[in-house]
């Protein structure tokens, strides 16, 4: 990155008048604001006529049905990109249930597998970054080796990606989040979903984890096609390769809503055997009442046009504060998502952790440089992830200006 000289004291005078503003904003976690979650208050009274009954006659209020509700998986299964059939249907997080597929992995043998995975003498993840956080921490958590892999304009850069998952049989997964990644907003291109569903790998058992968490988060009409990964891998003969997950979380109530697993009939065969063992069945109501109140698919996307409409002025405000306030300085580049949740900000190198503690300081709560690499750790020092989504569009405004002072001063001080 170019970047342009900047007067020292003049942006040490402006940091000083934005700590004396006495600020107190949250821009660190993309969460849906209240607004967005008042969308989908009438899930709460439903079932309206007090019949707690399945389309199929089953009384939700009962044990059982593991793969959860066939409505409500109907409903998900095209923007899933998964057969009804080979869709489940289960709790509130889809993070839940990635966490759940390690953890079954390590204890129980996958289909193609040669061992369980807690038998291998090493075991290595690829994480394309800038990333998910929370994909990281989970896999850290259990001792997996996450191998960083730079991030495209269209996704993992897959000459990386095939090299490594050729070459060494340790390499068990990856972590993608396909459509509107997070940060970065992008969309994987068809050439980098087929070249993950057709390339060779070392270890039998490698499973692709891929979070599309923003299948229908589309700000615009301009709405991104993605590969239907799962398909492809299956005309390829790799079908049991792939794990989908995916939920309502950023639907309906994110505290309350309906995680996805979709994947092989091999692979659902083995998950159902393994949660038996957890679980008697899911909130069985709790999908009824989305079923009723999605009703399908285009009721899924009219209800997605709602959060737009609240959401999409809070990302258009943070382009334009950054090109107003950064665009000509050199001192950052930014993306311009169409849909997701977050803007990745880059700034000069050696500066990221810097701006978020001035930003701190000041009364402005970031996600913490490097959230978005393994361990935490970003080597350049550069990356900042914006939520945007949960304050008003008066404090994300606020706070977009009050970055700006921050990343100034920080590169002045560099320089």
């Amino acid at each position: 990155m170019t970047t342009a000289s900047v007067d020292v004291d003049t942006a040490r005078r402006d940091y000083a008048a934005l700590v004396d503003r006495g600020l107190s904003l949250d821009i660190t976690r993309g969460k849906p604001s209240p607004a967005q979650l008042d969308l989908a208050n009438g899930l709460l009274t439903l079932p309206g006529d007090g019949t707690f009954k399945a389309e199929d006659g089953t009384d939700v209020r009962n044990y059982g049905g593991l793969k959860g509700l066939p409505e409500l998986r109907r409903i998900f299964a095209g923007a899933l990109q998964v057969p009804a059939g080979q869709l489940l249907a289960a709790g509130n997080s889809s993070l839940e249930l990635m966490h759940d597929a390690v953890v079954q992995a390590l204890l129980s043998k996958l289909p193609g597998a040669e061992r369980r995975w807690a038998d291998e003498p090493t075991l290595k993840f690829l994480a394309p970054v800038p990333g998910y956080d929370r994909h990281f921490a989970l896999t850290e958590r259990f001792g997996i080796e996450l191998v960083p892999v730079p991030m495209t304009d269209q996704g993992p850069d897959m000459a990386v990606v095939e090299r490594l998952v050729a070459e060494d049989s340790a390499v068990k997964g990856i972590w993608c989040v396909p459509k509107y990644s997070n940060p970065t907003g992008v969309t994987f291109s068809d050439d980098v979903v087929k070249r993950f569903a057709t390339m060779t790998t070392a270890a039998p058992d490698f499973r692709i984890f891929w979070d599309n968490a923003y299948a229908v988060h589309h700000l615009t009409d301009a709405e991104p096609a993605l590969a239907d990964l799962l398909a492809l891998a299956t005309e390829a003969g790799n079908a049991d390769r792939v794990f989908v997950f995916g939920s309502t979380s950023k639907i309906t109530h994110a505290g309350a809503g309906v995680g996805f697993f979709g994947a092989s009939e091999a692979n659902l065969a083995w998950w159902v055997g393994n949660i038996g063992k957890r679980t008697i069945g899911p909130d069985k109501v709790n999908q009824l009442r989305h079923a009723l109140f999605l009703e399908d698919e285009a009721g899924v996307r009219a209800h997605m046009r709602k959060h737009a409409e609240i959401i999409g002025p809070k990302f258009e405000a943070v382009d334009r504060i950054l090109t107003e306030e950064l665009g000509d300085s050199g001192l950052a580049t930014w993306t311009k998502p169409t849909g997701g949740y977050f803007v990745s900000l880059t700034v000069p190198e050696g500066t990221a952790k810097e701006v978020v503690r001035l930003a701190k300081e000041a009364g402005v709560a970031l996600t913490p440089a490097g959230a978005t690499h393994p361990h935490g750790d970003d080597p350049a020092d550069a990356v900042i992830r914006i939520a945007p989504t949960f304050p008003v569009l008066a404090d994300v405004e606020e706070a977009v200006r009050a970055l700006a002072v921050c990343v100034r001063l920080a590169a002045a001080e560099r320089a």
